[in-house]
């Protein structure tokens, strides 16, 4: 995957050696800016606006998060327990499927609950629907995924019942209906992928009393259409008499943070090689899972190139090749952009490779705070 990360703003003047390496540094001026950006179209659009904590669960900065948007979306048990202890307002859950000595306090904790199939509707229904309201998630069968993997509407998707097999389903059962089906994308997709909905379920919808059109809205994205896309919340509410709801989490976090590394060891093997005190494994494991290239401050177009990679015994531990001005030194700190999303919620201690600390820098201000750092005692309690 090519990333999405856009200009580093103001961490090109931040000094890298102000907090411990390594270490996410997360901009709360800038993701100051991302929230008043999606408050902008829920006002105008009248549609609600849940943080994905699946994306970005930050809970120091959840009174920011409450001061601009309606509430938070959970994938569970603990991330609802998350939502309601620390965070404000609304929150939806979703699961592919429920456990049954889960579901009543998921349910306790949820306002809407979204179930994956008619099946397990059927199976919790009854228990759930006392405490919140009930939806489905529907597949549109209308791939706009670049990468399969990523792609909810891909052949054999396990999220979503496709449309193609409700024919028969009572939509009396449900208040709402969920549809997930982007990733890192603009306004376009999501319209084509609504009207293929509106073409299968026509008047069904009218039935409704939400639509949740979930998460992968790039909308804080500079090229994002915001128009078109509040436009299109206020004629579907209008049109079906429904609320609107969208899920974003890397909209939230989209260029907010950095993660800080050191240089360990600079060995040659037919290349230029830096061992760092990052792990792509470890602590940004999306570069080999989606895989994608993050992008390195102030690298430039051409100069002295280093292949870059952890510490871990891992062989595929490597973050990928980089160029850098000046040949690069041992004790030298560099920065991987728009961190702050999915890395840190994803990180691990394989090998027992310490995790980064968590910084909040206020650009505006200039104002800095070591939110956390972790000790051995947070790799040993994990085991047993």
């Amino acid at each position: 995957m090519e990333t999405q990360a856009g200009d580093p703003g103001a961490f090109r003047a931040f000094d890298l050696h102000r907090v411990p390496s390594p270490c996410f540094v997360v901009d709360r001026a800038r993701l100051e800016q991302n929230l008043q950006i999606l408050a902008d179209v829920k006002q105008r659009s009248g549609a609600k606006v849940l943080l994905a904590l699946k994306a970005f669960s930050m809970w120091s900065l959840a009174d920011l998060v409450g001061e601009y948007l309606d509430g938070t979306c959970a994938s569970g048990l603990w991330e609802a327990t998350l939502a309601k202890e620390k965070y404000h307002g609304e929150l939806t859950t979703f699961s592919a499927a429920y456990k049954t000595s889960e579901i009543d306090a998921i349910a306790e904790l949820s306002d809407h609950l979204l179930f994956n199939s008619p099946a397990q509707l059927a199976a919790y229904a009854d228990r759930a629907e006392k405490h919140c309201s009930l939806g489905l998630r529907i597949n549109p069968e209308h791939s706009e995924g670049e990468v399969e993997k990523y792609d909810p509407c891909a052949p054999c998707s396990r999220l979503g019942t496709p449309l193609s097999q409700l024919g028969d389903f009572d939509w009396s059962q449900i208040d709402g209906i969920h549809m997930h089906t982007l990733c890192e994308q603009g306004f376009e997709p999501l319209e084509r992928t609504f009207a293929a909905v509106e073409r299968a379920l026509g008047g069904k919808l009218h039935s409704l009393k939400w639509i949740n059109f979930g998460g992968g809205h790039h909308i804080t994205r500079a090229d994002y259409d915001r128009e078109a896309l509040v436009e299109f919340l206020t004629r579907v509410q209008h049109q079906y008499g429904v609320q609107a709801y969208i899920e974003p989490g890397e909209a939230v976090a989209l260029d907010t943070g950095i993660l800080i590394g050191e240089i360990l060891d600079l060995p040659e093997n037919s290349m230029s090689l830096a061992i760092t005190d990052l792990s792509a494994t470890c602590h940004m494991p999306d570069v080999i899972e989606a895989p994608y290239r993050p992008a390195l401050l102030d690298e430039p177009d051409a100069g002295h190139t280093y292949r870059l990679g952890g510490p871990s015994c891992l062989a595929g531990d490597v973050i990928g090749d980089y160029t850098f001005a000046e040949p690069l030194k041992v004790g030298q700190r560099i920065a991987f952009l728009d961190q702050a999303h999915y890395s840190m919620v994803k990180t691990n201690t394989f090998n027992g490779i310490a995790l980064p600390s968590i910084a909040i820098w206020d650009s505006a201000t200039d104002a800095l705070t070591l939110q956390r750092e972790f000790s051995y005692s947070d790799f040993r309690d994990r085991l047993s």
